[in-house]
């Protein structure tokens, strides 16, 4: 393989490397990075679990996921000699010794300069032990640098998330944290710094004067499947609104920064999450619903109800459906909604932006009893990645009667088929210290207090569930959310 520039040598330590996490996502994008020359020799991969196997035994199950979600395979035997299993209980103190030794060794060995990047895929009641022991043992006593990757959910409400970054802080400063949001490693949602602001004709529109609303869509076929257990405890609210959604929106509505460096861009998101209106308990109603699914049918299927999913209570009231009108006290978006929907067991699998622009002032091709079509930007992220435009036009007849049109960009095939998944873009964002696409403290903190307003509120008053079918764009109070100021979701546009 050819060097490259752009790598850089490091350590990468990954914490639960046995799990679901790793094998499905880490190493197939780490093996792509490598396959793409953004890594190179000057690598090392331990993968820590607590299970007894020899190096030869991890490295056959690393490979066979690689194979599973890797098309094209080529280097990978050169790829499997960077890899190592190292045996190790995170909660023992003399295990920390053990693998400071084997981390000294294989830095010399890969001439690595000290640079040690910490991933946890694992459960976040680990993150304070690992990152202590961490410290104590040396491990983070490095020439190089030293960076720490973390999996949601970080916390469970403000409190819990304020004691678990204390402890991560006594190890690692705010800049060596790295707490991963995979939406924000997507193409497509990067692109939407790129849209708004590499682009002359939608800047000057983007704000209050000439947009009526933006709706932000991620919806599931899926039900919690095997999640059950995590799933009780977190919810819609917190596994999706807390995190995924409100980064979104805090992209659409940031104010452009001084520069593309990381640290004014999470400024700028940081002023637009502390600017949501948080609800009063009396408003919650009024501006958020929740929902749970009924069993229904998907594709000719039959899929049963959530109280009857593995590990789910019989009598349970978590939410696997939110959806929210969300204010931004700021000069920019005064009176615009940002509508936000999220759930599982829904009708089609989609996330999606869409940027309704408000009416012409005068409509003069229609009788005054009609009104024009909507113009509208589309951001499509999944599953067809794209681009699209819909303005009205003349019809193709006599007369001045206009119909929409629909301008399109999608990604091609090809350009699908480079990426593995967003975690390669978010990995080597991290070992190039790019901490854009990561969530700061400070959102953290804004994002909770957001929403543990609308969960305490909840708590108080308990939901008649089921309350949505399976297949559907769940409960009918999702779409009086918007009719009440006049709008209406946009579905199935493209």
């Amino acid at each position: 393989m050819s060097t490259s520039n752009k790598n850089i040598p490091c350590l990468i330590t990954i914490f639960g490397a046995t799990g679901d996490l790793s094998h499905r996502k880490l190493f197939p994008s780490l093996f792509h990075l490598y396959q793409q020359d953004n890594l190179n020799e000057q690598i090392a991969i331990i993968g820590i679990g607590r299970r007894s196997m020899t190096n030869d035994d991890f490295r056959e199950q690393v490979k066979a996921s690689i194979e599973h979600y890797v098309t094209n395979t080529e280097h990978l035997e050169h790829f499997m000699e960077h890899v190592f299993y190292h045996e190790h209980d995170v909660n023992d103190e003399a295990s920390y010794d053990e693998l400071l030794e084997f981390s000294n060794d294989l830095n010399e060995r890969f001439e690595l300069g000290g640079n040690h990047l910490f991933y946890l895929a694992m459960a976040p009641k680990f993150f304070g032990i690992i990152s202590d022991y961490l410290k104590s043992s040396g491990l983070t006593q490095t020439e190089g640098f030293k960076r720490l990757v973390i999996e949601k959910p970080f916390g469970s409400d403000l409190v819990s998330a304020e004691e678990l970054n204390n402890q991560i802080r006594r190890s690692f400063k705010e800049e060596e944290i790295y707490r991963i949001d995979h939406y924000l490693g997507k193409d497509m949602v990067q692109n939407i710094e790129v849209l708004r602001f590499a682009n002359a004709m939608f800047e000057p529109l983007w704000n209050n004067k000439y947009i009526s609303n933006i709706q932000v869509t991620s919806s599931e076929i899926l039900g919690v499947e095997d999640r059950g257990g995590y799933y009780e405890s977190a919810g819609a609210l917190k596994d999706m609104v807390q995190n995924h959604m409100l980064q979104m929106v805090a992209l659409l509505a940031m104010e452009p920064p001084i520069s593309l460096k990381s640290e004014d861009i999470r400024a700028e998101k940081v002023k637009v999450l502390k600017s949501l209106r948080k609800l009063e308990p009396e408003e919650v109603s009024h501006n958020f619903v929740r929902g749970q699914y009924d069993a229904g049918t998907i594709n000719g299927v039959e899929v049963p109800k959530y109280r009857d999913e593995d590990r789910v209570a019989e009598d349970s009231d978590t939410p696997t459906f939110v959806a929210g009108k969300i204010r931004i006290d700021n000069f920019r978006w005064a009176g615009v909604p940002f509508y936000i929907r999220t759930g599982k067991r829904m009708k089609s699998k989609t996330i999606q932006v869409v940027v309704e622009f408000k009416e012409v002032p005068l409509n003069l091709y229609y009788e005054t009893d009609k009104k024009l079509d909507s113009n509208l930007l589309v951001i499509n992220i999944q599953p067809n990645e794209g681009v699209s435009l819909h303005l009205n036009a003349k019809k193709n007849v006599q007369g001045i009667e206009t119909e929409p049109v629909q301008l399109s960009f999608s990604m091609s095939a090809q350009d699908k088929m480079n990426t593995v998944d967003a975690y390669e873009n978010l990995l080597f964002d991290c070992l190039k210290g790019d901490a854009t696409n990561f969530t700061h403290w400070e959102e953290l903190k804004s994002t909770w207090k957001f929403v543990d307003a609308i969960q305490e509120e909840w708590t108080q008053t308990p939901p008649e569930f089921p309350d949505y079918e399976a297949g559907t764009n769940g409960p009918l109070e999702s779409e009086l959310l918007l009719s009440r100021d006049g709008f209406h979701w946009w579905e199935d546009v493209q």
